[in-house]
């Protein structure tokens, strides 16, 4: 005998036209059993008095449910048990978990993997996975974002953020996002072999490093270090959670802009995501992370600084152009100045004088402008001499008052006077 919600799970999978086979594969029944409850039609199998006439509670949600998963066939039982609780469903969480097993598409048997658990404190794990989305305040502009993900070991922990680069300057600056976030820094972090991060193999075979890489894990005291090639499974704390976000968070919502999809990212992660039991270790995310955090190293007095260095040319209006991105310069400014990249910083340099300081701008074609850098009037150098050039290139002349030039000329004529 069967329970009332599998009876009514098999008549819906007969009702949309799949055979007694099928059925029997997706509920693991044997065929006589199913093609029983299906000659049965509508009638409630016989249980003993406790359950005798009781409804089935998660019936009036299998169509949304279906619909759903039809729409978005990734979507998490979690995601939808949420959902349909807010539409006033009370049963529980494995029914929903049996009736989308029964209905998602067939998936060929995994091969086991194993399994590699890390001390509290001592790991992470970091990567970009890449989305697809279209803002609402943007209609028909499709756009590819990178989600940055860094895992902790031991509890699960996620932070992660959205960006649209994976370029070195982002992959810097996330770290200290995540550092900051955590407060903390663990002992070592595992990375893909994402170019940013790791630039090649020597003679040898020795795993080279990106050189600000290892400036910033120098500064927060951390070991990176590289997964096996063709082994993204090394990775399996990272590469499962970005599964997870993307299919019972990113999936079916919308976004207005960039902001938006982070500030909806950062609150699912707070009320999700970091407070769930999770999976694996069976426990509530956040418990664990408490008693991690206490064994995480603690972070540098500082924030890391080390710069990135290149020369750019100042356009006609008064801007310079730094990773798709425009930042004012004072007035006056020369046209070819010096630009350090801070991972969070962009900084203008004039003749060893920094001119401009600006925020990090996400995405691209955008400009930053401090009112101040547009007053009409020169800027004033006092450490500077002024020259003007004469005769052959290297020939300089100090400009001095005409007054000097009139007594020069008045000595002369003295001099020359019977």
């Amino acid at each position: 005998m069967i329970r009332l919600g599998e009876a009514m799970m098999i008549l819906e999978l007969h009702r949309q036209g799949l055979s007694v086979t099928a059925i029997a594969r997706r509920t693991g029944r044997d065929p006589k059993t199913v093609r029983k409850y299906i000659e049965r039609g509508v009638e409630v199998p016989v249980y003993g008095p406790r359950n005798a006439g009781r409804p089935s509670k998660i019936a009036p949600y299998m169509e949304f449910l279906r619909e759903r998963v039809t729409a978005f066939s990734e979507l998490t039982a979690s995601r939808l048990t949420r959902e349909i609780r807010e539409m006033g469903y009370a049963g529980a969480y494995t029914a929903v978990k049996r009736y989308l097993a029964a209905i998602r598409p067939d998936h060929d048997p995994k091969p086991y993997e194993v399994r590699f658990e890390t001390k509290a404190g001592v790991q992470a794990q970091v990567d970009f996975a890449r989305f697809v989305v279209e803002f609402t305040d943007e209609p028909g502009v499709v756009r590819i974002v990178w989600l940055f993900s860094l895992v902790l070991g031991y509890s699960r922990l996620v932070f992660a953020r959205y960006v649209l680069h994976q370029d070195l300057q982002t992959l810097l600056r996330c770290h200290m996002q995540a550092f900051e976030a955590i407060d903390g820094v663990p002992i070592e972090i595992l990375y893909d072999r994402m170019k940013t991060a790791v630039t090649g193999e020597d003679d040898q075979g020795h795993i080279v490093y990106n050189t600000s890489l290892l400036a910033l894990a120098k500064h927060y005291r951390f070991q990176p270090r590289a997964c096996r090639p063709y082994r993204a499974k090394t990775k399996g704390k990272v590469e499962r959670p970005f599964r997870y976000i993307r299919e019972d968070f990113f999936l079916g919502r919308s976004f207005r802009n960039m902001e938006d999809l982070n500030a909806q990212l950062v609150e699912w992660l707070d009320t999700v995501a970091n407070v769930r039991v999770h999976g694996t270790t069976q426990r509530v995310v956040a418990e664990a992370f408490a008693e991690e955090q206490d064994e995480l190293q603690r972070l540098p007095e500082h924030r890391f600084n080390a710069v990135l260095k290149l020369e750019r040319r100042v356009t006609h209006d008064g801007f310079v152009a730094v990773g798709g991105n425009f930042y004012s310069v004072p007035d006056r400014t020369r046209r070819i100045v010096e630009v350090e990249q801070l991972p969070d910083v962009v900084r203008v340099i004039d003749r060893g004088v920094v001119v401009a300081e600006h925020p990090v701008l996400e995405g691209r074609l955008q400009y930053r402008i401090d009112r101040r850098h547009r007053t009409g009037r020169p800027q004033s150098r006092p450490q500077e001499r002024r020259t003007t050039m004469i005769g052959r290139l290297g020939d300089h002349v100090p400009l001095r008052s005409l007054a000097v030039y009139e007594a020069i000329g008045a000595s002369l004529a003295m001099e020359g006077r019977p």
